[in-house]
Parts: structure tokens; C-alpha cells; sequence
């Protein structure tokens, strides 16, 4: 066969070759064809037969902990803040205001010298959900013309009163309803375990919302809705009053100190209380994020995102990571915890208390090595800011942190007795925002809060824990 004929026969079988390869890669159903070539893809060795055989026996998580890691892992911090006790949110997504409260926690056991303290969350939990349902109920009278699935409804209906949070939630509570002790409100079964009780008030108030949107297309004024407003959430109170008992007006506190001396009984209105024996203004602490997404410097703001309606929304300051964890180190350097939101899905071993990207290896156990940046892992949904602990201190070796003590709000049974111990390249990669006093921060950094927002949407994936804590 001579040379040409060859190469025409050479182009010729490419050609076919080309086209064959085309209707496979243009195929768009997965055909015994492609279910053919994919099975055929797929060799096992004899050691991913193992693994295979482990996996399907056990959980992925205890089969991936990174051993060798984990035998040069210690729970040691040469800078620590102390306090006492550890708070239990149980089964509820509070998480938030019980970081909130255990920021200030630590100031009255050293205050008092007490053996242990903490102010009731199921007080505030109670405020909470009162002003989330006349956020809600008023958000419907503001948008009675919108169509049912327009987004911004879609928002609102989906969790109108979610236990989610942020800390803007906590100042605004405290600053209009005070705070009592524990024992002056104590938790009850629905404040600890809250998904029935969410789920009737949830429905109660789309009834709610329903009957409002139906009154404005018969041509009742807003004033009128609003008055029907407030009969509404008489009965949500109640509902509230029936599942967490009555918020108090005033109340007795008594304590034991640790030298076993005992108060003399102190009458307390619920302004006096916060006044003497918190003492903070705590619009002072500024809240910071790390969204590699958003331009740096500038300040942000969530809309529809707050709790009570008459207050601003959540605003913050986007800053690179390296400036927040300078901030941070400052606070606790100065025995200042420092309330923090962060993805606690991510990279942990929850036994021992252990936050790193090196503490699970999935590659090992795969073969891969998932690549996402964080401002990937955000756009993409693979993270978000879904739980809030608290900052209690650093381990500082050569002038840099390599870890960080973490308080945890899920009793002691989570963790390491409660506490986490974060790596810093876990902070680098799962921290998203942190509360710091402004005393902390330089002027230049201050002055970003004079700046006018630059406004994201309530579904923005950074304000997941708004959405749904844990």
C-alpha cells in the first residue's frame, strides 16, 4: 500500500475515532454506554479494597483521623483566660447568645469571686423570639403586594422565627430588655430543646400572614393591620409564656461566694442589674469579617437580617485575616474573650476537641486532594458562618499564634471538656467574624464604620448562622 493511501486510510479511521469520541462527550444521559465506560474506569487495588472494606464498616471520620497528628496534638496555651464552668445550649441553635453571654460571663465570677455563674439565656431566648415574630408580622405588612415567591418573601416565610442569631442580637436584647441570673429564669424543656415549639409559632404566624395579606387586598389601612398586629402577638406570648415561663420585672439575687460567704438579698430592677453588675456599654465592641469575596476596608451590612425591627440591621467591617487575628490576640492578651463566628462543620475531631485541616485526611482515604480558596468555598456553598463560641486564649510560639483556646457552648461532653483547641491554619481558613471592643482597634480601622454600607442580601451564604445555627 503506498504512502498515500495510508494516510488517507490513517485520517480516515481518526476521523472515525473523532466522532465516536464526539457522540459520547455530546451525550447528555448517562447510557449503558457511559454507565459502561465509567464502571470500566474503576480498579481497586488491594490496599482501596481494604480501605473500601473499612469504610463500609465504620465512620468515614474515624477511619480518617490524621494519627500522626494527633500524637503531637496538646491542649497547652501560654495565654489563657480564666473562668469557670461550661454553659450547654442543648439542643437548640442559640449559640450565638450564649456566646454573647459567656463574653461577659467570666467579668462577674471574678467580680463576685464566685464559683460559677450564668445569666439566664432562656430571658433573652424569650425577647427573642417576641421580637422576631413582630419583625416578621411587619415585614408582611411592608410587602403585601409582593408576589408569594418573590425571594425576599421566600426569606421571610421560610424560618420566620429561626433560633439563629448574631451578636448585634445580643447588644439589642440586653440593651432594651436587661439580663437576669440563670436562677432567675431557668431553662425549661422548650428552651432547650426548641424544633416542636419553632415549628407551631412558625405556622401560627404564616396563619397570621395569610389573614394580613388577605385584609390589605380588601382594602384595610396599614394602621389597621397593625392594630390586628398587636392581637397577634398577644396570643404569641402567651404561646411563649406557656413553653418558657414569664419573663420577671424585677427579682431577689442572692450568691455564694468561693470562700462560702453569702450575699445579703439585693432587690433588682432589670436596668439596675445590667448596670451594676454588668457595667459594659457594649455598643463598644465592633464586629469584623474575613470575606476574601468582598472588598476589604469597607463596611457591610445584612439587610433583612436583624432581630428587632425598629434597630439597624447587622453591620461589619471586612478585613484580611492576618489584621483580625492581630485584634484578637490583643483582646485575650488583655484577658478580653472575643466572640467569634465560624463554619464548626469543618476538619474536626470532636472527641478530643481538635479544629485543623490537617486532622482529617480524606486524601489518604480517597485519593484526592479537594482545592477550594475561601472565598470559594462561600460562592460555592461548601461553607458558611453556622456556629458562634468564644475566644479564651492563644498559644504564641516565635511571636505568631499556632493555636487557639476555644469556649464552646455544648456542655462538657463536646470537645475537650467543652473547650476546643483551634490550629491556626483553621482559623486562617473557618473563621469568619469576630467581636472586638474598639479599644483594640486603631483609629483608621474605626473610622470604616462612618463609611455608608455596602448592602447584602439576607440570603448572602457568610450570614448563615442569621439563617441556621448550631
Amino acid at each position: 500500500m503506498s504512502f498515500v493511501k495510508r494516510f488517507i486510510l490513517l485520517i480516515l479511521l481518526l476521523g472515525c475515532l473523532y466522532i465516536v469520541k464526539a457522540e459520547i462527550i455530546d451525550n447528555i444521559s448517562l447510557t449503558d454506554d457511559v454507565i459502561k465506560d465509567i464502571r470500566n474506569s474503576t480498579y481497586l487495588s488491594s490496599r482501596e479494597r481494604a480501605i473500601m472494606n473499612a469504610l463500609s464498616n465504620n465512620d468515614l471520620k474515624d477511619i480518617a483521623v490524621n494519627r500522626v497528628f494527633l500524637n503531637t496534638h496538646n491542649n497547652l496555651f501560654n495565654y489563657r483566660i480564666k473562668t469557670k464552668g461550661i454553659t450547654d445550649q442543648e439542643k437548640s441553635g442559640r449559640c450565638w447568645l450564649f456566646a454573647g453571654l459567656n463574653l461577659l460571663r467570666p467579668k462577674v465570677i471574678k467580680k463576685y469571686n464566685l464559683s460559677d455563674f450564668e445569666f439566664s439565656q432562656s430571658y433573652l431566648f424569650f425577647w427573642d423570639k417576641i421580637e422576631k415574630s413582630n419583625f416578621f408580622l411587619e415585614s408582611i405588612i411592608e410587602t403585601v403586594d409582593k408576589d408569594l415567591l418573590d425571594r425576599e418573601m421566600e426569606h421571610l416565610l421560610k424560618r420566620p422565627i429561626s433560633d439563629g442569631g448574631w451578636w448585634s442580637y445580643v447588644v439589642n436584647l440586653i440593651n432594651k430588655y436587661g439580663l437576669v441570673p440563670k436562677s432567675v429564669m431557668p431553662e425549661t424543656y422548650n428552651s432547650t430543646h426548641t424544633w416542636w415549639m419553632n415549628g407551631v409559632i412558625s405556622a401560627r404566624l404564616r396563619e397570621y400572614a395569610t389573614i394580613l395579606r388577605k385584609m390589605s387586598k380588601e382594602g384595610v389601612t396599614p394602621q389597621e393591620l397593625r392594630e390586628k398586629k398587636l392581637t397577634f402577638l398577644k396570643t404569641i406570648y402567651k404561646m411563649l409564656v406557656l413553653n418558657l415561663g414569664e419573663p420577671p420585672t424585677s427579682f431577689v439575687w442572692r450568691y455564694e461566694d468561693n470562700e462560702g460567704n453569702v450575699s445579703k438579698p439585693v432587690n433588682y430592677t432589670l436596668e439596675e442589674f445590667l448596670e451594676d453588675v454588668v457595667g459594659l456599654n457594649l455598643r463598644d465592641y465592633v464586629a469584623l469579617m474575613n470575606h476574601p469575596g468582598k472588598e476589604y476596608n469597607r463596611l457591610y451590612q445584612f439587610d433583612m437580617a436583624r432581630n428587632i425591627y425598629e434597630e439597624i440591621d447587622p453591620r461589619f467591617i471586612n478585613l484580611g485575616i492576618k489584621e483580625m487575628k492581630e485584634f484578637t490576640i490583643k483582646s485575650i492578651l488583655d484577658n478580653e474573650p472575643v466572640w467569634f463566628a465560624c463554619d464548626i462543620i469543618q476538619h474536626r475531631e470532636s472527641e478530643k476537641g481538635i479544629l485543623s485541616t490537617e486532622i482529617i485526611d480524606y486524601k489518604s482515604v480517597y485519593g484526592i486532594d479537594i482545592k477550594l480558596s475561601k472565598e470559594q468555598r462561600l460562592l460555592y456553598r461548601e461553607s458558611e458562618a453556622n456556629h458562634a463560641m468564644v475566644f479564651l486564649g492563644v498559644d504564641i510560639q516565635n511571636d505568631k499564634p499556632v493555636k487557639w483556646l476555644v469556649e464552646d457552648s455544648h456542655g462538657r461532653e463536646r470537645g475537650h471538656e467543652g473547650h476546643w483547641t483551634m490550629y491556626d491554619d483553621w482559623f486562617d481558613g473557618y473563621v469568619y467574624g469576630v467581636i472586638i471592643h474598639k479599644k483594640y482597634l486603631p483609629e483608621e480601622i474605626i473610622d470604616i464604620l462612618k463609611q455608608k454600607p455596602v448592602h447584602l442580601p439576607p440570603w448572602e451564604p457568610i450570614v448563615a448562622i442569621i439563617r441556621n445555627t448550631r
